[in-house]
């Protein structure tokens, strides 16, 4: 990463609209993504919530193309994000209603929401960066923003009883189309690839393959590939099994890991440098076996103290797992192909893994659930327990990186999207 030439100062107004920005890109997602498994499931759409969780990963595998072919070459940043934000603030205000009508009708609403959302991950990041003078110190201090704006959604989401209710579609996307107002008053962000030749390989980072030889960087990738699989009942059950365990503000007790990704973000260079990769990317995978272990027991009790301990560990399981691993891709890369290497890492664990993890997930729930109704979530939760520690144990055994990350080289990685 280097650093940007704006075209307006840094500071002041500049960095109030980025801010604002981030906080409201991720109010927008948090605000509906976190309960929208148990609005499905009051709503007699439970069977369904596996694919409504699949609709984000097809929407990341397809949002590349997107921005390479459009985004990237004929309109300015703020233009654009500005036009999907509103888009897609509409569909989200249409998801209820469609839910009226039929659950793939929900589906569909829900997935063009995110085929407008996805792009514009890409497009806030770019468009951020463009307008600072230092992007490796000045783009955390926005995009903490982002984070905050997804703990206020939660926070607002419970406080005003929308847990299950329709409403959050309308909150979120009321806050889409504020956003893309808001977006036309950014500073003039010009098309960062306009002139340049679209190429496949770049949007889907293909190029970056010849790392695989490296024997280590193929068990990486593999075993990311593989873990991302039982991740998915997380993003796609927890909220529901929160609801059904007794705890009524399911966003507000979902917000505690997210709380915790703050904190273990600002301590990760201290245990970078006293663990190394092999090891920060395997207590990062250990996190998530301990985390369905703690529901797994939680289940037939209700213990709340275990249900939030697991959610508490999201800090360290996407710390630890998704931003260590973006770290040692930036490493492994170099500069001509960093940019492909990362897209072929969210691509294998965020687009793929997951997309893949959800439909499994969504088959497992459906084989713990008897025909009243009833979940055995024991045994639900201990499928991605068992599934998890298995590629933690293979990972361990056959990953033999040895070389040690500076914490300057931490700071200058590229951090993924916080999920």
């Amino acid at each position: 990463m280097t650093d940007q030439q704006p075209q307006h100062r840094f500071g002041g107004v500049v960095f109030t609209q980025l801010s604002v920005m981030m906080f409201l890109q991720f109010f927008v997602w948090g605000a509906w993504y976190v309960t929208m498994g148990p609005y499905m499931n009051a709503n007699g759409m439970d069977g369904k919530i596996a694919m409504a969780y699949t609709v984000g990963p097809i929407a990341a595998i397809i949002s590349p193309f997107f921005l390479g072919m459009i985004a990237d070459r004929f309109f300015s940043s703020e233009r654009v994000l500005a036009s999907m934000h509103m888009l897609g603030g509409i569909f989200l205000c249409l998801a209820p209603m469609a839910a009226q009508q039929s659950e793939n009708l929900f589906i569909v609403a829900i997935l063009a929401h995110m085929l407008c959302y996805m792009p514009t991950l890409g497009l806030t990041s770019s468009l951020a960066m463009h307008n600072m003078t230092n992007s490796e110190k000045q783009f955390p201090m926005i995009r903490v923003f982002g984070t905050i704006g997804w703990i206020v959604a939660n926070l607002v989401i419970s406080q005003l009883g929308y847990d299950t209710s329709a409403n959050m579609f309308y909150l979120a996307g009321g806050s889409a189309l504020a956003l893309g107002i808001f977006s036309f008053f950014l500073p003039h962000t010009p098309a960062p690839s306009k002139g340049k030749p679209f190429s496949i390989n770049d949007a889907l980072g293909l190029d970056s393959l010849v790392l695989l030889k490296k024997r280590s960087f193929a068990v990486f990738c593999v075993c990311s590939f593989l873990v991302c699989i039982p991740l998915s009942a997380y993003y796609a059950y927890a909220g529901t099994f929160v609801g059904e365990m007794g705890i009524e503000k399911i966003a507000q007790t979902m917000s505690f890991g997210q709380m915790s990704e703050i904190f273990f973000m600002l301590v990760m260079p201290f245990f970078f440098i006293r663990l190394g990769v092999k090891w920060m990317l395997a207590v990062g995978m250990l996190a998530w076996v301990v985390r369905y272990a703690l529901f797994a027991g939680a289940a037939n009790d209700q213990i709340a103290w275990m249900i939030i301990s697991g959610i508490a560990l999201h800090g360290i399981c996407y710390d630890f797992f998704f931003v260590t691993g973006q770290i040692y891709v930036d490493n492994e890369s170099g500069p001509k192909i960093r940019g492909q290497a990362q897209g072929f890492f969210v691509l294998l664990t965020q687009g793929l893994g997951m997309l893949i993890g959800a439909q499994l997930m969504g088959r497992v729930f459906a084989m713990q659930k008897d025909d009243a109704g009833v979940v055995d979530w024991k045994t639900l939760w201990t499928y991605p327990a068992v599934f998890a520690l298995v590629v933690l144990i293979i990972f361990v055994l056959l990953f033999k990186h040895t070389k040690k990350i500076s914490p300057e080289e931490i700071e200058q990685a590229e951090v993924p999207e916080p999920i």
